[in-house]
């Protein structure tokens, strides 16, 4: 049971939570949020989905030299991950300017592509790219713990969503494999869609829904229709879906600078929320007996 977490106050926390929960709460209520950047994989130097599409503007970039003078080309032909993970960090500081840069190029990358090439595309990545600086495939970028969390839930008959401000239609064709979720339960930002004249599913160069801050608690209640008990989560993207939350609140500390990444930018309200609201932070250095597994 939790074999990869160290004994302690946050284990003890979550045990005693689970157990009371399934004693007392129908299953059809124990539902189960996890943010996924940073919650259920790793999100540095840059978050894996934005290696994804850097690769992408790199490829555009080199077929039309005049784009790579301006940004985010400049910094994907440089292969600066720092820029798009700065542009991240930025947004949950309040300052959107490089984000609205990157969101209008990406935008445009996977237009007309149907919803299955896309997906065939998202599985070409996981299967042959590799973590710049950890050495390990993306694939094999999951916190262990927190997958053994995921299985300890549903083991008591919690039923477990994804809720990321990253894309749904990233996140689907991989889910199942590395955590065990189906796609049905990932609830993500995303582009539009059209339907065309061949019966497909055309991905549109608009978005559809961003999937973070406020937008988490309407999405959770537009997709699964109940608050949850329990919801894990570690930026300050996800502030809201902690505070919507009905239960205990879990929120994943980056402290670990010898096994992954230690660093708080980004996560600086959710972090005095946490220590003013009583809510359980969980240190990757202190409550992991491994991070990423064997």
């Amino acid at each position: 049971m939790l074999d990869q977490w160290r004994d302690g106050p946050t284990k003890s926390a979550i045990v005693d939570f689970v157990e009371h929960t399934a004693a007392e709460v129908p299953p059809e209520e124990r539902v189960a949020v996890f943010d996924n950047d940073g919650t259920l994989w790793c999100e540095k130097p840059a978050y894996i989905q934005l290696d994804f599409v850097v690769r992408r503007l790199a490829e555009k970039a080199a077929g039309d030299p005049s784009l790579a003078a301006q940004q985010p080309y400049t910094a994907a032909s440089d292969g600066d991950l720092r820029w798009f993970g700065a542009a991240i960090t930025k947004h949950y500081q309040g300052d959107d300017d490089d984000l609205k840069l990157l969101a209008a190029a990406g935008l445009s990358l996977h237009m007309s592509l149907t919803v299955e090439e896309y997906a065939a595309r998202v599985s070409d990545f996981f299967a042959r790219a590799d973590h710049p600086t950890l050495g390990r495939p993306y694939r094999e970028c999951t916190y262990a713990p927190m997958v053994e969390l995921l299985r300890y839930l549903e083991a008591h008959q919690f039923t477990c969503y994804i809720v990321s401000g990253g894309g749904r239609d990233f996140m689907r064709p991989v889910t199942g494999v590395l955590y065990g979720i189906p796609p049905e339960r990932v609830v993500g930002s995303a582009q539009g869609l059209k339907f065309s004249d061949t019966g497909d599913l055309l991905i549109q160069p608009t978005l559809d829904v961003f999937d973070d801050g406020p937008e988490k608690p309407v999405r959770i209640w537009n997709r699964i229709g109940r608050r949850p008990v329990l919801a894990v989560g570690n930026s300050n993207g996800d502030d809201e879906m902690l505070r919507y939350c009905g239960g205990l609140r879990l929120l994943v500390h980056h402290d670990d600078g010898d096994r992954e990444f230690a660093y708080t930018a980004g996560a600086e309200r959710v972090l005095e929320h946490a220590a003013t609201q009583g809510w359980t932070v969980i240190s990757m250095r202190d409550d992991w007996a491994t991070v990423f597994g064997d």
